[in-house]
């Protein structure tokens, strides 16, 4: 058992793990937010959730490339080319989110309204920084949220991948199995 592969703590998992389910949702409900008309019963709601969400996942991603930091993880496995793959896909994905987060605040305060988290607290507005915000944010936004879909995608297929076809232990790490 010397060589039983660490598996990441069990922070980093339920964090992991419940950040894929949120960017799901959130993907899922913004694309039936465009839909939505000013009579629908969810016009007002299904935004205000989405924005609340959005917010905490950016709060949870924040701590958790600290926790990265402070926390050792285990190596990559794979030919060097997964590696580099594997952290470059990483790194894509959080630059993704974070354009995510910019942007969705940016549609979001351009009127100059305040951003309520869940009715907990309220996120300052800096009104519009720039002609046309709302629209280029949403833009902005609408492409990152589909482009992160996509590399999610493949990083749970190259998970997968390694499961079944290489046999490593790189699915296993991440659901805390030895």
């Amino acid at each position: 058992m010397k060589n039983a592969p660490k598996p990441y703590d069990w922070l980093s998992i339920t964090i992991h793990w419940l950040s894929a389910v949120v960017i799901i949702g959130l993907f899922a409900v913004g694309l039936w937010m465009v839909d939505l008309n000013y009579y629908s019963q969810w016009y007002k709601p299904a935004p205000h959730w989405h924005k609340s969400a959005g917010l905490c996942l950016a709060f949870v991603t924040l701590f958790r490339l600290v926790w990265k930091t402070l926390k050792d993880h285990p190596a990559i496995e794979g030919a060097r080319w997964e590696q580099v793959g594997a952290k470059l896909a990483h790194w894509v994905i959080y630059f993704m989110l974070f354009g995510l987060f910019i942007s969705g605040y940016l549609i979001s305060t351009a009127d100059g309204r305040a951003i309520e988290v869940f009715n907990w607290f309220s996120v300052p507005a800096a009104g519009e920084l720039f002609p046309n915000q709302a629209d280029i944010a949403g833009e902005i936004h609408y492409y990152l949220a589909f482009g992160l879909i996509g590399l999610a995608a493949l990083h749970a297929l190259a998970a997968l991948k390694h499961h079944y076809i290489n046999k490593d232990n790189t699915l296993k790490k991440m659901l805390g199995v030895k």
